[in-house]
C-alpha cells in the first residue's frame, strides 16, 4: 500500500512543511518533522525498515511519537521561557 513507501512519507512531510508556511504557528512543523524521519526510516530498510513496513499501526505510532518528541523539542528550543506571554512596556508611537 501507499503508505509502506518512503516516499510518500516524504512528500507529506513536504506539504506539512509548506502548511506551515502558510499558517505560522509551529503546529505542523512537529508533524513535518515526524513524517520527514519517518520516510528516512523506511528508506533505510534494514531491520527497523522492515518492521515499520510491516503494518499501518506500528507507522502511525512511530510517526506520532516522532511528531510529538519533535513538537517538545521545538518548545523548549524555541519556545517563550517562563510560559509567560510577551508583553510590552512602551508603545512604538511615544517618540
Amino acid at each position: 500500500m501507499i503508505w509502506n513507501e518512503w516516499w510518500a512519507w516524504a512528500a507529506a512531510g513536504l506539504v506539512l512543511a509548506i502548511l506551515e508556511v502558510f499558517a505560522p504557528g509551529w503546529i505542523f512543523l512537529g508533524f513535518a518533522v515526524g513524517a520527514g524521519v519517518t520516510a528516512l526510516l523506511l528508506a533505510m530498510g534494514g531491520a527497523l525498515g522492515g518492521a515499520l513496513a510491516d503494518s499501518l499501526p506500528t507507522l502511525l505510532v512511530t510517526f506520532s511519537v516522532l511528531s510529538l518528541a519533535a513538537w517538545l523539542v521545538m518548545r523548549q528550543v524555541f519556545g517563550l521561557r517562563g510560559g509567560s506571554v510577551k508583553t510590552f512596556d512602551t508603545d512604538i508611537n511615544e517618540n
